[in-house]
């Protein structure tokens, strides 16, 4: 069709970008590694620990033989048997909603042109025998706890760039080291390249021009910049919701609802304002803490929904769309936080949010969430370029502050390959 990019032109971009804009069609496929990968210079994201999950799909045989878990057909059967509540009858409606929307993306995607290639591309790249080493990581929501956390210390070992025309023989290379207090300290790489830095003898790679404060709820507001200039105009928040999955697989601590609503987002918040972007479950009684109560007590005005949908490795859902629980998709829900300088009218200045946007991609870890903050940088008001900021972050990301109780976790070198210079 005139005037749409030749797949090849399309192709080059994704390749360069991990982002494929999929035409006639609310969606957008991307490669988390590859976006991930533009934080850093001396290292890159392993595809093989990042996709090991849903990389390898599941052989046909074992998907047309029901009788092999039994137990999934009886608790499926049991739920067809009785009527649902109020509050999941709300959710089904949802669900049903969303269903046509989320059925036209995944055939966008198994039908573009450069489909086959995408694929290829990111599985020329994995090896799914490789698998993590490195020893036990540390677990630091058990160490900011004792005693001893303000004693603990990271170290950042910064390496100079080479000069021109020079060998790296180890001479030439100018080291600069800075130790700093790992927990309730805001430790910054100002550096446009990527650091490795220890703790504890284990390596943590830092991306270029990033930082992270790493605590647990109580001090939070030890962020909240003095001026709010200084403030943030991108919020992404992806709180440790109470749910059953997170609680049997021990991955993370969970959180009541209400521990949120003290959340400082309105005094994080730029004074020209801030998008804010929430992850949620599909619980319907979240939800409704959300709209009710959650968005409310921010300050934030609620603007649209995004879709995660989560495909294998060969394009496949991970999952059946059908399903009354571990459906295929998450939610992202946005709106926006008023600054001192923002209004209303203030809106139409950038460019609006596409409602029910869908972004398709492989899963990494449990709980790990793609890298979308690329994605609504156009959509951000007040200053460009944006100061963002990530609050619960398992990750770090190039240019960006992370606050939590792990930013560290995804860091860990074992998480990386080293890249030949």
């Amino acid at each position: 069709m005139e005037g749409e990019p030749k797949p090849s032109d399309e192709l080059s971009r994704f390749l360069d970008s991990g982002i494929y804009e999929l035409h006639n069609s609310n969606a957008v496929f991307i490669d988390p590694v590859r976006v991930l990968n533009r934080s850093y210079t001396r290292f890159r994201v392993s595809p093989s620990t990042y996709y090991s999950r849903f990389f390898e799909y599941e052989h046909p045989a074992q998907e047309s033989n029901p009788s092999s878990n039994p137990k999934k057909r009886k608790r499926k059967s049991k739920k067809k048997d009785r009527s649902l509540n109020e509050k999941e009858q709300a959710a089904e409606k949802r669900h049903q909603e969303a269903v046509p929307l989320l059925l036209k993306a995944h055939e966008s995607l198994l039908g573009a042109a450069d489909f086959p290639a995408i694929m290829s591309k990111i599985r020329s790249v994995f090896c799914s025998s490789a698998e993590l080493s490195g020893g036990e990581e540390h677990s630091f929501i058990e160490l900011g706890k004792v005693w001893q956390a303000p004693l603990y210390d990271i170290t950042l070992d910064f390496k100079s760039s080479l000069l021109e025309n020079e060998t790296d023989n180890g001479e030439n290379r100018i080291n600069e080291r800075r130790v700093l207090p790992i927990f309730h300290n805001l430790v910054v790489n100002d550096k446009p390249e990527d650091v490795e830095a220890e703790f504890l003898k284990r390596h943590y790679i830092l991306p270029r021009l990033s930082c992270f404060y790493m605590s647990d709820l109580g001090q939070i507001r030890n962020i909240v910049p003095a001026a709010s200039e200084s403030g943030f105009n991108l919020i992404v928040i992806d709180p440790p919701w109470e749910n059953g999955s997170a609680r049997q697989k021990s991955v993370y601590p969970t959180l009541p609802n209400r521990y949120f609503l003290s959340l400082p987002i309105k005094q994080l918040t730029h004074t020209g304002g801030a998008l804010v972007a929430l992850w949620v479950t599909n619980r319907e009684k979240l939800r409704n803490f959300v709209e009710k109560e959650l968005f409310p007590a921010w300050g934030v005005r609620y603007i649209s929904t995004l879709y995660w949908l989560k495909v294998k490795g060969d394009g496949s859902l991970i999952s059946d769309l059908g399903l009354f629980h571990h459906r295929p998709y998450e939610c992202l829900l946005l709106g926006y936080c008023n600054g001192n300088e923002m209004d209303s009218g203030c809106l139409s200045e950038f460019m609006p949010i596409k409602d029910k946007r869908i972004i398709i991609s492989i899963p990494g870890g449990y709980s790990r969430k793609p890298p979308i903050g690329e994605l609504l940088l156009e959509h951000v008001p007040g200053v460009k370029s944006a100061r963002c900021i990530e609050l619960f972050a398992r990750e770090m990301l190039g240019g960006w502050v992370s606050w939590g109780n792990e930013p560290l976790h995804f860091q860990d070198l074992r998480y990386f390959e080293t890249v030949n210079m």
